[in-house]
C-alpha cells in the first residue's frame, strides 16, 4: 500500500466515524428525557416499534434519517423529521414502514415532516410495496402551518396518495398508537385496516378542548375517541390492541397472510460476495475531490465476485459502462471515470468530465438495459458537461440533451449513488433526484451543487466585490481573501452531504459498505413493479 492509499484511508475512515456520530445522536430523536416520558406512559419510541415489528437479523435501510438536519433551530430543530422510515421485512415480506416519532415535539408535522411522509409514498407506489403506519401524532406544527398545509405537496398530499396506492391495489395498514387528530385522522382510516391501542391512543377531527370551545359539549378524549369507541361504537377502527407490543403482532398476523406480488422478474442469481476487498474502497477514494482515480477500482469491489463486463471500453472513456451483479441481481452500471484519460486520437479527456463521445455512449448503454429489462445503476463523481469551442462546435448540448433524453425516459428502475462531485448538469445526466431514481444515497465524501466551492467562491466573491466596490468600499487584498473565505464557508455547508440529505435531496448519507445492500433492496422492492410502458426515447437530435 503506498502513502496516498493510507491517508486517503484515514480520512475516509474519519468522515465514517463522524457518519456514525451524528446517526447516534439523531436516533435520540427529541433527547432521552422524551423517550423516559414515552416509556413512562406504557409506549415504545417509534424506532423501537419499528424493531419490533421488522423481521430479527434480515436487512433494513432507513430513509432519510437526516431529514430536517440543522433546520428549524429557531423551532427546536426536528431530528429525522418527526418520523422514521425503514424499509425491511415483516414475516419475510418487503414492507416500508413509516413511524411518527412522539419525542419530537409530539410527533407534529414539520414542513420536513410532510416532504418525507410524501417520499415514503413515493416509494410504496413506485414499487408498489406494502406501506405500515405506526401513527403518533399532535398533527400540523401550527406555527408553520403555512407551509405544511395547503398547497400541492404538502399535507393533503398523503390522504390523497391513500386513495390512490388503494386503488393501486398497494397493501396499507395503520396503527394507531398515540394520538391522531384534525387532518391526520384519515390517513389511519384510508388505510386498508387500522388497528387502535386501547388507553393511550385516540383518534378524532377535534379533541376536547376544540369540542368544547365549538360547540360547548362537554366529554373526555378516551370517550370522545379512544379504542372502545372505535371498535364498539363508531367501527372506524378494526383491531383493538392491549398496548404496542400486541398492536405490532397483529399487524405481523396480517402481513403473514398477503399473497403474492406479481414480478417484474429483474434477473437474479446466487449472490457473490466481490473478491476484492470492499474496504479498500477507503484507500482508493482520494482525500481531495480534484484529485484522479480509477472508478474500476471501486467498481470491482462493490460487484459480485469481482465481475465487470465493460461495453464499449475503448470508448468516450470519462464515464464507464458496463454490466455486472451486485447480490445476484444483474445490474447495467453508468459510473464517471475519475482518472486523465488518453482517446485513440491520441487527445487527453479530464476525469470527471462529461464529453461528446462518453454521452453518446451512455445514451446508447441506457437504450440497451431497458431494451433487455436490465436495472440501471448511476455512480456519480462528475464536475459536468465539456466546455470550450471545441466542445460546443461538436455539439455537446446535443449528445448531453441524448443522455439526459434516455436517463428521464428510461423504464427500468434507476439507483444512484453519489460518491464524489455531483455538479451542474453532470448530477442530472447521472441521474440526480430530479430523475426519479427509485433509491438515492450519497457517501460521505460526497459534494452536490451548481459548481465547485472554489469555482462558486471566486464567482459569488467578484459579484459581492462589484457591490462593495460600487458603494465606494475599498478592498485591499486581505479583505478580498477575507471575503473570499467567508464566501466559500458558506458555500461548502450546502454542498455538504449532510445539507443535501437534510432536505431529502437524497435518501441518506450511507457507510460506502452498505452500497450492495442499499441496490440489491432497491432492485428487490422494485421487482414487486411489473414494467407497464414500453421504453421510448422520443424526439432527440441525431
Amino acid at each position: 500500500m503506498d502513502i496516498n492509499f493510507n491517508k486517503n484511508e484515514d480520512h475516509n475512515k474519519l468522515l465514517l466515524s463522524d457518519l456514525k456520530h451524528k446517526l447516534t445522536k439523531v436516533k435520540l430523536g427529541g433527547g432521552k428525557s422524551k423517550i423516559e416520558k414515552q416509556h413512562a406512559k406504557g409506549k415504545m419510541t417509534a424506532r423501537e416499534r419499528i424493531d419490533y415489528l421488522l423481521d430479527s437479523n434480515t436487512d433494513a435501510i432507513e430513509i432519510a434519517a437526516f431529514a430536517g438536519e440543522g433546520m428549524y433551530k429557531e423551532h427546536g430543530g426536528c431530528p429525522s423529521g418527526g418520523v422514521v422510515v425503514k424499509i425491511g421485512y415483516v414475516q419475510g415480506k418487503q414492507c416500508i414502514v413509516v413511524a411518527n416519532d412522539a419525542t419530537v415535539k409530539a410527533g407534529a408535522w414539520f414542513p420536513i415532516t410532510g416532504k418525507k411522509n410524501l417520499r415514503a409514498q413515493e416509494i410504496a407506489i413506485e414499487n408498489k410495496l406494502p406501506i405500515i403506519y405506526l401513527v403518533d401524532s399532535a398533527g400540523v406544527y401550527l406555527p408553520m402551518q403555512d407551509e405544511i398545509f395547503p398547497d400541492k405537496e404538502h399535507f393533503g398530499r398523503i390522504f390523497r396518495n391513500n386513495a390512490v396506492m388503494s386503488s393501486m391495489g398497494i397493501t396499507q395498514i395503520s396503527a394507531i398508537m398515540g394520538s391522531c387528530v384534525a387532518g391526520g385522522a384519515y390517513l389511519p382510516i384510508m388505510s386498508d385496516e387500522a388497528l387502535i391501542v386501547d388507553k393511550t391512543a385516540s383518534i378524532f377531527l377535534a379533541g376536547s378542548y376544540l369540542v368544547k370551545a365549538a360547540i360547548g359539549e362537554s366529554i373526555d378524549n378516551e370517550t370522545l375517541g379512544g379504542a372502545t369507541t372505535h371498535c364498539e361504537i363508531s367501527g372506524v377502527t378494526d383491531y383493538k390492541a392491549k398496548d404496542d407490543a400486541d398492536a405490532l403482532d397483529k399487524i405481523k398476523k396480517i402481513v403473514a397472510k398477503i399473497g403474492d406480488f406479481d414480478k417484474a422478474g429483474f434477473n437474479r442469481i446466487e449472490p457473490k460476495k466481490p473478491k476484492l476487498d470492499p474496504k479498500d474502497i477507503y484507500g482508493i477514494l482520494p482525500k481531495s475531490r480534484s484529485d484522479q482515480y480509477d472508478m474500476l477500482e471501486i467498481i470491482k469491489r462493490l460487484v459480485d465476485d469481482s465481475e465487470f463486463e465493460e461495453y464499449k471500453e475503448g470508448y468516450g472513456k470519462t464515464i464507464i459502462t458496463g454490466y455486472a451483479r451486485i447480490n445476484g441481481w444483474a445490474v447495467g452500471i453508468v459510473a464517471n471515470q475519475r482518472k486523465l484519460v488518453k482517446t485513440k486520437k491520441g487527445e487527453m479527456q479530464f476525469g470527471g468530465v462529461i464529453y461528446n463521445d462518453s454521452a453518446d455512449k451512455s445514451t446508447r448503454f441506457i437504450a440497451n438495459c431497458n431494451q433487455k429489462k436490465i436495472p440501471l445503476v448511476f455512480l456519480q463523481d462528475v464536475t459536468g458537461f465539456m466546455v470550450g469551442s471545441k466542445s460546443e462546435h461538436s455539439g455537446i448540448i446535443k449528445d448531453g440533451a441524448k443522455m439526459v433524453n434516455a436517463v428521464s425516459n428510461s423504464v427500468v428502475p434507476k439507483f444512484t449513488i453519489v460518491i464524489g462531485n455531483s455538479y451542474g448538469a453532470g448530477n442530472y445526466a447521472m441521474c440526480g433526484k430530479a430523475y426519479d431514481p427509485r433509491l438515492i444515497a450519497a457517501w460521505p465524501s460526497a459534494e452536490l451543487a451548481v459548481m465547485s466551492g472554489n469555482s462558486a467562491a471566486k464567482v459569488l466573491m467578484q459579484i459581492e466585490k462589484a457591490s462593495l466596490l460600487k458603494k465606494g468600499e475599498e478592498i485591499d487584498e486581505k479583505k478580498e481573501k477575507e471575503l473570499f473565505n467567508k464566501v466559500k464557508a458558506r458555500y461548502d455547508e450546502q454542498i455538504s452531504p449532510y445539507y443535501a440529505a437534510s432536505r431529502i435531496w437524497t435518501d441518506g448519507v450511507i457507510d460506502p459498505l452498505d452500497t450492495r445492500k442499499w441496490i440489491s433492496m432497491g432492485i428487490e422492492a422494485a421487482n414487486h413493479a411489473p414494467i407497464e410502458k414500453p421504453f421510448n426515447l422520443g424526439v432527440i437530435q441525431v
